[in-house]
């Protein structure tokens, strides 16, 4: 498995990524989603990793910088043909140690609070995430979860 930084430039990443977001949207209401576009993700202020098996991509994640000691965990997501293989684990792990090695002290992300997003919600809590308050310019929202941790 090959975890590098990534430009956004590949059409296998657009198509990756475009599925996403209409997951996201098909699974929470439009005021509630907070997937990040192929576009927002090429933000300067975002470092953003995909995760290949050979030639196929499996996976990605990305984190967004919110200030000097705190950033913010987005765009998880693994194939949905290789869930639960441990690609969302290894990823996490990496980005953890990406994000301490960038100066931040603080990791925190929103996901969703549906049933369907227990997996997710798992994963985090095996990794320290604590569920907090909404941080950054997120609101309180019923379909939202926000957890956090210190790095």
């Amino acid at each position: 498995m090959k975890i590098v930084v990534d430009d956004l430039s590949g059409p296998e990443i657009a198509r990756f990524l475009d599925e996403h977001v209409q997951q996201m949207r098909s699974l929470t209401p439009v005021e509630s989603k907070h997937a990040l576009d192929l576009n927002s993700l090429r933000r300067p202020d975002i470092m953003f990793w995909p995760v290949s098996e050979g030639d196929s991509l499996v996976g990605c994640g990305a984190i967004k910088r919110l200030d000097a000691g705190h950033a913010e965990l987005k765009s998880m997501r693994t194939r949905s043909t290789r869930q639960r293989s441990g690609i969302a684990s290894q990823l996490l792990e990496h980005i953890i140690a990406e994000a301490r090695g960038m100066g931040f002290t603080r990791l925190s992300l929103e996901t969703g609070a549906a049933e369907s997003f227990l997996p997710a919600r798992r994963l985090y809590e095996r990794f320290g995430f604590q569920h907090c308050e909404p941080f950054a310019d997120y609101q309180p929202d019923p379909n939202s979860t926000f957890m956090t941790r210190a790095l």
